[in-house]
């Protein structure tokens, strides 16, 4: 399955989105959830403690303010999608195509559905590598998914050293 994940990712590379596709995504203040309640009360010394009720983001939560073609450096991540890291979240978006239909275990989530293997690159922040935890799987559908699990930011490189993915999903369930 691995080499299905790097083909699907490596696909990404060549992708493009028409420029009106962003207009069909939900708008990120109508995802939020309770679960941006105030840490304020956090201990100083001690790193905050992650909730675990599901969080609702889309991936504007996660867009990063770079040109495309950019380099990524980690310095690139927005204060939002650090705040995200470890945390459980459910994402909505669309499996990218591969060979096997049924059993996922690993894919490639999208922004939208008119990604394609033709034209120039992706953003890097229009995907999420999904891996599911064990015991689960998934199944290709062409119609809109919500997955959910543990947001991660996980740098996927390809053979030539380039990014193809930035953010990973230890996905727990898919609906």
């Amino acid at each position: 399955m691995a080499t299905g994940l790097a083909t699907a990712a490596a696909c990404l590379v060549g992708c493009a989105r028409p420029p009106d596709a962003a207009a069909s995504a939900r708008p990120a203040s109508a995802q939020r959830s309770a679960a941006t309640a105030s840490r304020a009360d956090a201990s100083p010394e001690a790193p905050p403690a992650r909730s675990t009720a599901l969080r609702d983001i889309s991936f504007d939560d996660v867009k990063l303010e770079m040109q495309k073609g950019e380099p990524f450096t980690r310095d690139r991540l927005t204060p939002r999608a650090k705040a995200l890291e470890g945390t459980r979240v459910r994402i909505r978006g669309y499996i990218l195509p591969s060979f096997q239909q049924t059993g996922l275990t690993q894919f490639v989530l999208v922004r939208d559905n008119m990604e394609c293997c033709f034209g120039p690159g992706a953003a890097l922040h229009d995907c999420v590598v999904v891996r599911m935890v064990p015991g689960q799987t998934a199944a290709f559908s062409i119609r809109p998914v919500a997955v959910s699990g543990t947001f991660r930011v996980e740098e996927l490189r390809g053979p030539d050293g380039r990014h193809l993915a930035i953010y990973a999903l230890d996905g727990e369930g898919v609906q």
